[in-house]
């Protein structure tokens, strides 16, 4: 089976939901972003053995937070080596709004991806956009470049709707699925 790594940064606690909610689809290893920015020293290794890499972060005032930022500037020793170069890249963002400027944030995930010199997966969905659509629905946020997931602001994270993490999984699944067929 395929390696798959998720490193992910989480304020509030939902992104860390959705990280824990992909990763155990799959089995892929959790790594978490801690609140200054940094991970451990292990993890970088974790992150070079995998085939493929999972980008998580909300989107704040419209970009990843800097915590995520201070991480991704340090993929650069990684860069630098060309370490991740065809590896298997994917991502997902949360935020409070419907929209929020998710976008720009997986934008941002992929632009990484794409430095490295990595394959990025899209979320390969059709969108929930009937009129008998609700959040309980596979893709019910309309996303295509990755997961978008929405999580109301006064909400716990035991509150993420349904809908969001039933596509967590099923991106999950894509990502490990085309990951092992690069591999074979």
């Amino acid at each position: 089976m395929a390696k798959v790594a998720v490193v992910y940064f989480s304020g509030y606690g939902h992104t860390k939901v959705i990280a824990e909610t992909f990763a155990n689809e799959i089995a892929a290893q959790l790594i978490a972003i801690d609140q200054n920015g940094d991970i451990q020293e292990a993890d970088w290794e974790t992150l070079n053995q995998a085939d493929a890499i999972v980008f998580g972060a909300p989107t704040y005032m419209g970009t990843a937070p800097w915590q995520f930022k201070k991480f991704a500037d340090a993929t650069s020793k990684a860069w630098f080596t060309q370490a991740w170069k065809d590896k298997v890249f994917a991502g997902f963002t949360n935020s409070a709004s419907f929209n929020g400027d998710k976008q720009v944030t997986l934008i941002q995930l992929q632009t990484l991806a794409s430095q490295h010199g990595g394959l990025w997966v899209s979320l390969g969905l059709l969108p929930a956009n009937t009129k008998a659509a609700t959040r309980q629905d596979i893709n019910n946020l309309g996303g295509s470049v990755g997961l978008l997931v929405q999580s109301p602001a006064d909400a716990s994270v035991d509150e993420i709707p349904s809908g969001d993490l039933d596509t967590a999984k099923a991106y999950a699944k894509r990502v490990l699925a085309i990951t092992e067929k690069l591999a074979g």
